[in-house]
């Protein structure tokens, strides 16, 4: 049940319709693994997951530049997470640094209980620029509910990404 709802959240991101809104779209891919410091080991995974940006509406602040940025992931034993916050974008020649927060909703399905439905993932990618409008990054994330929860212990994960623009 839950791979054909975050499969319907992905033909909805990736559809021509949706397009239509911006010529500046940038989607991205990943997999990884999940709760990479898993001490017990019972709880560790892999995952896949997609994420948006539109390009459009990157902004000049005092803290650099910023954009919303959407996205879910869904894991091995079934959780799932759909998010939504603020990336940064920071620029050294062709690698990108991209810093994120993003609160979302998390669902353990048979997976890691994290306490709490709501969980805020912060996140490091780092990115180089493969081809016109492409990029090959990396990128790690801790999840955790900011002790909002019935108990906090928290997943760290890393991912390898593919982002495009359209």
């Amino acid at each position: 049940m839950k791979i054909k709802v975050f499969i319907y959240v992905l033909f909805f991101i990736i559809t021509k319709p949706y397009f239509a809104y911006s010529e500046n779209i940038d989607i991205s891919v990943y997999t990884g693994t999940f709760d990479v410091i898993d001490k017990e080991g019972d709880d560790q995974t892999s995952l896949i997951g997609v994420e948006h940006r539109n390009t459009d509406l990157f902004r000049d602040t005092f803290l650099g530049k910023l954009a919303p940025v959407t996205g879910a992931f869904v894991t091995g034993k079934d959780s799932l997470y759909f998010y939504t916050g603020v990336e940064g974008q920071y620029n050294i020649g062709p690698m990108k640094i991209s810093p994120s927060f993003t609160p979302g909703y998390y669902e353990k399905g048979s997976g890691k209980e994290l306490g709490s439905e709501l969980e805020f993932k912060s996140e490091i990618k780092v990115g180089f620029d493969l081809l016109k409008d492409s990029k090959l990054g990396y990128s790690y994330s801790h999840i955790s509910n900011n002790d909002w929860g019935s108990t906090n212990p928290g997943t760290d994960n890393q991912q390898i990404i593919f982002s495009t623009k359209f």
